[in-house]
């Protein structure tokens, strides 16, 4: 069987036992701050698990797609590691129990993909004599072949838990360690983990007591790719139909064998971590530096870098993302949609890497040289590589790692700290959200939503994800009507504000947000007196608020419409945020926009504005959307009837939010400022409305300022400005003329006390010049009038030094070496550095030590040609 094939056995095995087959949720968690990505087939189904929501079914089976890093470095050393990998898992929500789970994994094993009855071990937690009589007596499985193990246990922290029991297939003697206590459970390859089933049936309480569940869920998780090695009988999950062909089009670009150890693991590497990376930017993840997108740009780096292991110097990724999809297409079409998409990411953000690898790698090793016995990589040095050559922390470790040496995290980590307060943005309100309590016994076919009501009952109050009754003063609660006005937080825009009040007291609603079953929750305080479950209260949105978002709202999609028009199809909204005061639209897009192009997208959209266009508002099925030309959100899920905002013929998009009645609301846009926020991502800043005409008002403000210093009329700043700069210009060359004169002046002075050294002219000297341009000049002209030689520069700039050294061609074959005499001046003063044979430069942090080191530069020269 193929690895396609078997996936599709499993979900129509599970769905002929009345589950319903969902698709991959996407790797970015919804609603769930606590994962930076999803890295198990239950971490979508957690709201299930807990009894959060209800689920669609309550037997549901998947094939998700996952990502795990925490074991990279194993990634192409090992059979089974992988960033990217597929699990199959089928789950109960309080129906089956532990009986079918492990009766319908054994017949599936056994008579779908036909594996040997007497290949196949278990393991169960010892006081679990339920799991054992199933597998003992149901199933027939002799005892020595069942194990129990402590660690069959699975829970974390508080909350759901319960026992597990794990499958293994015995792959053969010839796999194993050759000792005789060769077991289950041993570190070798012999027996190998196919399957593990969790039976949920406790709840654990912060005092580590367990308590019965009344809902038991059965949560199971099993490997694709190590199904696949097992039933297409290779040695490693790598040698499989679904990895192998990408590892063969890397044979074929490097032309070498997959039989050398070394080059074997970079084979893995890549072909591992473009699977990932294909799947990652379909889901709407694109390399950065902090969160998801980090993770992203350190695999892709990775790869890159595993391949000049292999010698390959070309750009080379993106051209493996055809086979990858070739592979996984067929489940995932998600992959084909975006395919297009996916290559040009790669493919731009490997050229960005390119380019500066090669002499990142070299400043690396000539780093880790000079670090002599001294076995750690300076954090100073391990952030000159992140800033300046694009090298992620990891990559770096990984390579010294491989000579030997560690590096200095935390010196990193400080160096960091100082160049900017990175904001991860990705995690940031995870302390904030409000835990919701338990909603699924709420009718929620009796809960609507109107944004035109102005009283309803609280059917719900919740404090720290706890059903409560009433709230008093000063209390944080979440809330829920059962008629609800305020909009949600969603698609980028902020949720509602407003109060609620009755005769009790009265609620200062601060936030609204939603269940992933569109069930709007209120994150609210109590500012006067008390509020009870049942309260019928009068409700006042903040409608001036919610007007100022839904103009920005709507604005986002008349710029989206405007950008695909001036640069191209390709432009995809890859993030927003819309707030009362302003918007940001974050797009796909490779390069900077011009301003004529930000002035024609501009006036595409202030034109469609001033159009006064009513805004269509309908909900439909998904397939109708697609075919009316609806623009989704890339990388979300969407169900099957969806909300399509139309403006006229010019934007039509899926979407939850509020937007205006008609386009004139708006008023008018002014886009702030336009940048690259990442590879193939750009950042546009807007404002509408009334920011719109405060922004025109205090920009006609400033002009009037500006003409008043400059003593002319607001339209003629052009003009003065441009005739001042050139002055400016032209006195700025003069007093570099006057400098250069100065400096070169002071040559002959400096020359006067020249050395012979075995008939090698030899200068070192203190220089009076402002910068290391001017030192480099002024070595240049001494070196010229001495007409070969040695020249050692110090100058000292604020509270450090900066040193030059020049050797000329024909006298480096006599032993000088610019970069050991300029690293023996600057070690002297507090620094270091090397450089070339005939030129390098350094620094020193100690700049009363100038002459200790100018004489140790020059003992440095002695010593060479004296000797």
């Amino acid at each position: 069987m193929t690895g396609n094939e078997i996936r599709s056995a499993y979900l129509n095995f599970f769905k002929s036992k009345e589950h319903m087959i969902l698709h991959s949720f996407p790797l970015i968690p919804e609603n769930d701050p606590s994962l930076l990505l999803i890295g198990a087939g239950m971490a979508p189904l957690k709201p299930y698990f807990t009894g959060k929501l209800v689920p669609p079914s309550y037997r549901v089976t998947t094939s998700q797609k996952c990502i795990r890093t925490g074991d990279i470095d194993n990634v192409g050393r090992t059979a089974r590691h992988h960033t990217f990998f597929e699990m199959l898992g089928n789950f109960s929500f309080g129906d089956y129990f532990k009986k079918e789970a492990i009766s319908w994994a054994w017949e599936f094993l056994t008579e779908v993909l036909a594996l040997d009855k007497d290949k196949l071990y278990v393991t169960i937690y010892p006081d679990d004599t339920e799991a054992y009589d199933y597998w003992h007596n149901m199933i027939g499985l002799a005892d020595e072949r069942i194990f129990k193990m402590e660690d069959n246990f699975w829970e974390i922290g508080e909350g759901p838990c319960g026992p597990d029991s794990e499958i293994f297939y015995d792959l053969g003697p010839e796999r194993g360690c050759g000792q005789p206590t060769c077991t289950v459970g041993c570190d070798c390859d012999r027996y190998l983990e196919i399957w593990n089933l969790v039976f949920t049936q406790f709840d654990r309480d912060a005092n580590g007591e367990y308590h019965p569940l009344e809902k038991k869920n059965i949560d199971t998780g099993a490997g694709l790719e190590r199904l696949a090695s097992v039933i297409q009988q290779k040695e490693s999950n790598f040698e499989t139909d679904l990895i192998y062909p990408i590892i063969e089009q890397v044979l074929s670009i490097c032309h070498r064998e997959y039989s050398d150890p070394s080059d074997k693991v970079a084979l893995k590497v890549i072909a591992d971590h473009i699977r990932a990376i294909t799947v990652m930017i379909s889901d709407g993840i694109l390399p950065s530096n902090e969160g998801r997108g980090y993770v992203l740009r350190r695999i892709l780096r990775r790869a890159v870098r595993f391949g000049r292991v292999l010698g390959i110097t070309d750009i080379f990724l993106a051209g493996l993302v055809d086979t990858v999809i070739e592979i996984l297409g067929g489940e995932y079409p998600e992959l084909i949609e975006h395919k297009k998409f996916i290559k040009k990411v790669i493919e731009t953000e490997e050229k960005q890497f390119s380019a500066t690898l090669a002499q990142g790698l070299a400043l690396l090793k000539e780093t880790m040289d000079a670090s002599g016995d001294n076995k750690v990589l300076a954090g100073s040095e391990v952030f000159k590589l992140y800033d300046t050559f694009g090298f992620p922390v990891e990559l770096t470790e990984e390579i010294a790692q491989e000579h030997g040496i560690a590096i200095d995290r935390d010196g990193f980590e400080k160096a960091m700290k100082k160049q900017q307060e990175r904001a991860r943005a990705a995690r940031h309100d995870a302390a904030a959200k409000v835990a919701t309590p338990d909603t699924t016994h709420l009718d929620q076919g009796k809960l609507t939503n109107d944004v035109h009501a102005v009283t309803a009952e609280v059917v719900m109050l919740g404090k720290d994800g706890i059903e409560i009754k009433e709230a008093h003063d000063g209390q944080e609660v979440t809330v829920i009507l059962d008629i609800n006005p305020f909009h949600a937080e969603g698609g980028g825009q902020l949720g509602d504000t407003g109060v609620l009040t009755s005769a009790f007291g009265k609620v200062v609603v601060e936030d609204a947000k939603a269940l992933p079953n569109g069930l709007v929750y209120l994150i609210a305080a109590v500012e006067e007196g008390v509020v009870h479950c049942g309260d019928v209260m009068d409700i006042a949105v903040d409608t001036d608020r919610n007007l100022a978002m839904a103009r920005n709202h709507t604005a986002t999609h008349l710029l989206q419409a405007a950008l695909r028009r001036v640069l191209g199809d390709h432009v995809n909204q890859a993030g927003s945020l819309v707030t009362p005061e302003r918007l940001r639209f974050d797009f796909t897009h490779f390069s900077p926009i011009t301003t004529q192009e930000l002035d024609q997208i501009s006036d595409l959209v202030n034109t469609e504005i001033l159009k006064a266009i009513p805004i269509t508002i309908e909900e439909m099925p998904i397939a109708a959307a697609k075919e009316k030309g609806a623009m989704a959100l890339f990388g979300e899920k969407y169900g099957d009837i969806v909300r399509v905002v139309t403006v006229d013929d010019f934007s039509c998009e899926l979407c939850g939010g509020s937007h205006v009645a008609n386009t004139s609301v708006i008023g008018s846009l002014r886009i702030l400022s336009e940048s690259g926020i990442g590879t193939g991502v750009r950042r546009i800043e807007a404002v509408t409305g009334a920011a719109a005409l405060e922004k025109s008002q205090a920009d006609v403000k400033e002009l009037e300022i500006i003409a008043s210093l400059l003593k002319t009329k607001s339209e003629e700043i052009p003009e003065k400005l441009e005739h001042m700069l050139t002055q400016m210009r032209e006195t700025e060359k003069e007093l570099q003329d006057l400098k250069k004169k100065e400096v070169l002046s002071g040559v002959d002075s400096i020359i006067a006390h020249k050395e012979t050294i075995a008939a090698v002219s030899v200068v070192t000297a203190q220089a009076d010049v402002d910068s290391i341009d001017e030192l480099r000049d002024l070595a240049d002209t001494i070196l010229d009038r001495l007409r070969g030689g040695v020249v050692l520069l110090g100058a000292i700039h604020a509270d450090k030094i900066n040193f030059v050294c020049k050797v000329a061609k024909a006298d480096t074959a006599k032993g000088l070496h610019a970069g050991k005499i300029i690293k023996a001046a600057a070690q002297a003063a507090g620094g270091n550095g090397g450089g070339r044979p005939d030129m390098a430069q350094a620094g020193g942090k100690e700049p009363q030590h100038i002459n200790e080191a100018l004489k140790a530069g020059y003992r440095a020269i002695y010593d060479v040609l004296e000797k």
